[in-house]
């Protein structure tokens, strides 16, 4: 329920998640500097989910994943994981990544909106400001970029899908219950998505073979053992231990921590407006995940 207290684990899970998403952001530049994007997709997709599977293995784990939850983790990946890998690559492609990266991360309101709608999880006030806030930072970090959305409605459209496909897959799953170990059940969904992105690579990804530079092949590696791997391990965990609507709104930070990110690598800006965005996701983080004394109080 949204008043229960939030267990310590997933704070800790929540500050590594939004670190390591938060900073993958300004490396794809790096990443797709000699490769499509596709094929980085797909070789990162690739050893993300074969490194998570071997861990898991090695950790006494069984790979299995029953019978009855296959058909919900396939669904479940191509909105999560395929869905947001297309629609959010040719986001980027038609307007600036780090625009598109803001509205990927809508992800937050959409969630909450259809747990509420669908899934009948409750949204007191506390959660309903806590979204309100978030929209405002979604929406101030937009501001800026709305003569480029303009120009480019489809990037617009394709970024918004994106966030919207890691909602629905997200609360696909959470609806289910899958009883399945967070890393077996991440290695399992990042190799089912790998099928189509591969498709995808030899079809787009420029149709020659060659061996990319160490320091591609290094940032590559970092993004699939560290963002897409163990990431999205922390993301599964969350969603497992929180409610649908308050797991939704803990990724609200991510933008905020690119865009500092981006600041310091790239010189992108970080003025006011996107200040005052700060602001708005450190106050909705605070309403969906600390409780008031009081209410504790009233538990007890």
């Amino acid at each position: 329920m949204p008043n229960a207290a939030v267990p310590p684990r997933a704070l800790i899970l929540l500050v590594i998640l939004t670190l390591v998403w938060g900073t993958n952001w300004p490396l794809f530049e790096y990443a797709v500097r000699e490769v499509s994007v596709w094929t980085f997709r797909a070789v990162a997709v690739i050893v993300a989910g074969a490194v998570l599977l071997a861990v898991a293995r090695a950790r006494g784990q069984s790979l299995s994943i029953p019978r009855r939850h296959r058909l919900r983790v396939c669904v479940a990946t191509f909105f999560y994981l395929v869905l947001w890998n297309i629609a959010s690559t040719y986001s980027a492609i038609l307007i600036p990544s780090g625009q598109s990266a803001v509205l990927g991360f809508t992800m937050p309101l959409w969630s909450a909106l259809i747990s509420w709608a669908v899934l009948g999880e409750r949204l007191d006030g506390r959660l309903v400001l806590a979204v309100a806030l978030g929209a405002a930072a979604v929406t101030l970090l937009m501001v800026p970029s709305f003569a480029t959305y303009a120009q480019a409605p489809l990037g617009m459209a394709l970024g918004l899908l994106a966030g919207i496909g890691w909602a629905v897959g997200t609360l696909i799953l959470k609806a289910g219950k899958v009883d399945v170990p967070a890393t077996v059940l991440t290695g399992w969904q990042l190799l089912i998505s790998a099928v189509p992105t591969a498709l995808g690579a030899l079809a787009l990804g420029g149709g020659h073979a060659f061996v990319p530079s160490w320091q591609s092949i290094a940032v590559i590696g970092y993004i699939a053992l560290v963002p897409m791997a163990i990431g999205n391990v922390c993301w599964f965990a969350i969603v497992d231990m929180l409610p649908a609507n308050v797991a939704g709104l803990s990724a609200v930070m991510v933008p905020v921590v690119a865009m500092i990110s981006g600041a310091a690598m790239h010189g992108e800006p970080l003025g006011a407006l996107q200040l005052l965005a700060m602001g708005c996701c450190i106050g909705a983080l605070w309403l969906a995940l600390v409780r008031p004394a009081t209410a504790a109080a009233a538990r007890v």
